[in-house]
């Protein structure tokens, strides 16, 4: 039997925090699960390591409370669940945040923020991202040793979602921005939003894809298991990075650095059939796009959540996509990786220099924070 943990506090506790912490999902993995536990300080061969976990999920009251009121769009999130309900099981103070990082042994965490408004009107949606990019940066500014944020895009109005990257990143002290799997059905790969890509480049700054569920394949995905989201998540983000890859994007845009949640969906898992694909029927691959590398090579260039669960996933992902490109994550709140830490530790297939790289050195460099 599984059981639900809730993450909720509400009433004065949660209007005085001005913060909500989305959480929802399984409480324990089935199977996979190290014995021992780290704390913090996290040390290796007695060095201290600072971790960081760069998949965690925050949430406003504000921002749920603006939407609430003017949005014309369904409440009910494309995986199925009712926002509200989402919403109203995940209200946390910022003190419970804290201790459920320690809890997991996590130093700073990067909070970012699922897109639940692309569907809305450009000034409208505007207002919703505005609001949360400043609520971003005051809980880094409050805790700037346990918290950075991606900040949130309109990324509908690609004009827009350039301006909002440039004040995140030049003003607010953002570390880059969080974004969905497609944008109202729109793959990345589209023109419409390269301004973006390029904006991203110019910063200096990664681009974390994270899925919010693919509507088409509700009814398919129905029934027991949340397979929206154990099975849909994944193969959103395989999507999304397949389009980037095939549609010639990290040719145009080498530098654009973009972090895949969930360990890159089935990607790094069957990356070498990709490499086949335009080999076995050449009929679908436009000849006018001429890739530079095999496309299995760009999994080299792209950075990888650890939300894997498992020593062995953590082997397969290294051997796949190389250590340098992963870096840790939990899906906090979300009680998915209620121990991101432990099946790193667990990992023996690797060194204690690629396991301090993978609990925080890879993150520090590619977001410009202290380790």
């Amino acid at each position: 039997m599984t059981t639900r943990r809730h993450f909720l506090k509400m009433g004065a506790a949660t209007a005085a925090t001005s913060i909500v912490f989305c959480g929802c999902g399984l409480l324990h993995r089935a199977r996979g699960e190290p014995s021992a536990r780290q704390k913090l300080p996290v040390t290796i061969g007695g060095k201290r390591i600072k971790t960081i976990d760069v998949h965690a999920h925050c949430q406003f009251p504000e921002a749920v409370a603006l939407f609430s009121a003017g949005a014309a769009a369904s409440s009910a999130l494309a995986d199925g669940r009712s926002r509200s309900d989402v919403a109203a099981a995940a209200y946390i103070e910022i003190d419970k945040r804290l201790a459920s990082m320690d809890e997991q042994a996590v130093d700073l965490e990067v909070l970012s923020i699922n897109p639940f408004w692309y569907g809305s009107e450009r000034d409208f949606a505007g207002q919703i991202v505005k609001l949360q990019n400043e609520k971003l940066a005051e809980v880094c500014a409050t805790k700037h040793d346990r918290f950075a944020a991606f900040a949130s895009l309109t990324l509908q109005a690609p004009d827009l979602a350039v301006q909002e990257l440039e004040i995140a990143v030049k003003k607010q002290g953002l570390k880059g921005a969080a974004i969905g799997g497609t944008v109202n059905g729109e793959a990345f790969s589209d023109s419409r939003f390269y301004p973006v890509w390029a904006k991203a480049e110019e910063l200096n700054v990664p681009l974390f894809i994270h899925p919010t569920g693919i509507p088409e394949l509700a009814k398919k995905l129905a029934g027991n298991g949340f397979l929206t989201n154990t099975i849909g998540y994944p193969l959103e983000t395989t999507i999304a990075l397949s389009h980037l890859i095939f549609e010639g994007i990290f040719d145009r845009f080498p530098k654009l650095k973009v972090i895949a949640a969930h360990g890159g969906g089935y990607l790094p898992a069957y990356a070498d059939r990709s490499d086949h694909g335009c080999l076995a029927s050449p009929k679908s691959c436009n000849p006018e796009i001429q890739l530079k590398k095999q496309p299995s090579d760009y999994l080299k260039q792209i950075y990888f959540d650890s939300v894997v669960f498992t020593p062995e996933a953590i082997r397969h992902l290294v051997t796949q996509v190389g250590v340098s490109q992963v870096v840790l994550g939990s899906d906090n709140p979300y009680p998915f990786e209620l121990h991101p830490v432990d099946h790193i530790f667990a990992s023996d297939s690797l060194s204690d220099d690629h396991k301090a790289d993978i609990l925080g050195r890879t993150a520090a460099r590619l977001l410009n924070l202290t380790a």
